[in-house]
């Protein structure tokens, strides 16, 4: 009994100490973390989405019904780990932080601030807009990121792919300086699952979460709004979670699927949010002045399926063309919102 009762301890102590950043899981050799078939796999589906305030809650309390039915014995360091991990992998970078982040191509000034600037006045800049959020988000804190397009749609559908060596500057750059980055695929011509794929082995970095934009989901851009279906969405999503359950990925990683016109997303209510490991964000784009930006805002918002919104804004570019927000809305009208964002996003 005394046994037992030291060997819960010292794991909650572990878990406390990787989930408080004490120890870091990414420090830890991988080859002395057993394989996924010794693991106990990922915690039940809800039946509904529980965000943010309950869903480690919930979890924890199933892992830990889980760990009081175990057998006595003392646990090897592997299982230390694994214990950790069992804590670690379902906790939401969005319960505790806002994301901020910066959109666009690095190889283009005309997508998107980030290829406007080179990266370390990125960074500044970010840096200091994040100032002025975390200003006014109370008690939580503000996570910066890159949102990079690495799937860009041409003409009749095809996709330009980032160059790996470019995009890793932007990942490693990210690592450095605690920030996170989005990769985000606008499809073309191609299935959603098979784009998605793509950006599948970028996942091995602990800063990597992925994005799609329905918009360019066809063969005909700049001349109609693409779409996705819900099933689509649900698809991407599990192949997402199995590809990290496979391949030992630890963490939540995050799904952003953007929209501003009916169609991007058809049959939207059936899309799910229930998978244990991905965190599917509805991501309210398109440009336009405040009463504009707001209707889009307010018709995602009736997704209530999608509880998890973010929030894109479009800064004056100059670009022949370009659209953008006339005039911008300041930080404290973005987070007054209903429901307010969790994410936001600067194109």
């Amino acid at each position: 009994m005394h046994s037992h009762f030291r060997i819960k301890v010292s794991l909650v102590l572990l878990c406390t100490l990787i989930v408080s950043g004490r120890i870091s899981l990414f420090a830890i050799d991988s080859a002395l973390i057993p394989p996924p078939s010794d693991s106990p796999g990922p915690a039940p589906k809800k039946s509904e989405p529980i965000f943010p305030a309950l869903y480690l809650n919930e979890t924890l309390q199933a892992l830990e019904t889980q760990e009081q039915a175990r057998p006595y014995g003392v646990p090897s360091f592997e299982e230390f780990v694994r214990g950790g991990r069992r804590i670690s992998d379902y906790q939401s970078i969005l319960l505790n932080n806002d994301i901020l982040a910066f959109y666009g191509s690095p190889l283009s000034k005309r997508m998107g601030i980030l290829g406007v600037y080179p990266i370390d006045e990125l960074y500044v800049r970010l840096k200091n807009l994040g100032q002025e959020y975390d200003a006014l988000n109370g008690n939580r804190g503000i996570k910066l990121a890159f949102y990079i397009i690495y799937g860009t749609v041409w003409p009749e559908g095809e996709i330009g792919i980032l160059r790996d060596s470019v995009l890793k500057q932007y990942i490693d750059f990210a690592l450095q300086n605690d920030m996170l980055v989005f990769l985000d695929h606008q499809i073309g011509k191609y299935g959603v699952v098979d784009s998605l794929k793509k950006m599948l082995p970028y996942l091995v970095y602990p800063n990597v979460h992925l994005a799609l934009d329905p918009e360019w989901r066809t063969t005909l851009p700049m001349k109609e709004i693409g779409s996705v279906s819900a099933q689509e969405v649900n698809q991407a999503q599990e192949a997402m979670e199995a590809y990290m359950l496979a391949n030992d990925i630890p963490g939540e990683r995050m799904l952003v699927i953007h929209q501003f016109n009916w169609k991007m997303i058809q049959q939207r209510e059936q899309v799910r949010t229930d998978f244990a490991r991905v965190r599917l964000i509805h991501c309210a784009d398109g440009f336009g002045p405040p009463a504009v930006k707001k209707a889009s805002y307010d018709y995602n918002a009736l997704a209530k399926n999608m509880p998890v919104k973010a929030f894109k804004l479009f800064f004056k570019s100059g670009v022949p063309g370009a659209g953008f927000d006339e005039p911008l809305l300041s930080p404290a009208q973005v987070l007054n919102l209903e429901p307010r964002p969790y994410m936001v996003m600067y194109q």
